[in-house]
């Protein structure tokens, strides 16, 4: 029996890597006949040590979010995917995209870019990644390559240098 996915979840943070994520989640949900739920993240732990903190400065972060998701899901639509939403969460990334929407949502994939982080980061915060792989309820698909799966340098956004013809 072939497996086939209903509802997949892509995490967008504005990073290169989730782009590319996003750009395959398309692919996958088209192939699966899939709804395609795109998730973006305000990390309100990013707030606690604003002193001036005030409810306009969230206000901002989500505005910018909408706009950036709602063109999201227009990519996807102009791709020819039918069923695609968005949804902006507050919290912390790691228990949102793992936990929280699985459940509520019955998502049978997460997509998710691999990590931008360099080994101290990692080491420090944690990377959202490698959480989300060890404790979904669901499916996760690690994105590390392009379109044309060569593995990418996020920093330059090109191909690595020894996948060149």
């Amino acid at each position: 029996m072939l497996q086939q996915y209903k509802h997949i979840l892509v995490a967008v943070d504005g990073s290169y890597e989730a782009e590319i994520a996003f750009k395959k989640a398309i692919a996958v949900a088209q192939r699966n006949d899939a709804e395609l739920l795109l998730v973006h993240i305000v990390d309100t732990r990013a707030f606690q040590n604003v002193s001036s903190f005030d409810s306009a400065m969230v206000e901002q972060v989500t505005a910018a979010a909408k706009k950036t998701m709602a063109d999201y899901v227009q990519t996807a639509q102009d791709a020819g995917l039918q069923d695609v939403s968005y949804t902006i969460e507050y919290g912390a990334p790691k228990t949102v995209i793992a936990r929280d929407i699985p459940k509520e949502r019955q998502i049978d994939l997460i997509m998710i870019g691999a990590t931008g982080l360099n080994a101290v980061e990692r080491l420090l915060i944690g990377s959202v990644t490698a959480y989300v792989t060890r404790e979904a309820p669901c499916d996760v698909l690690v994105v590390r390559t392009d379109l044309a799966n060569k593995p990418v340098l996020a920093t330059t956004k090109q191909p690595s240098p020894d996948n060149e013809e």
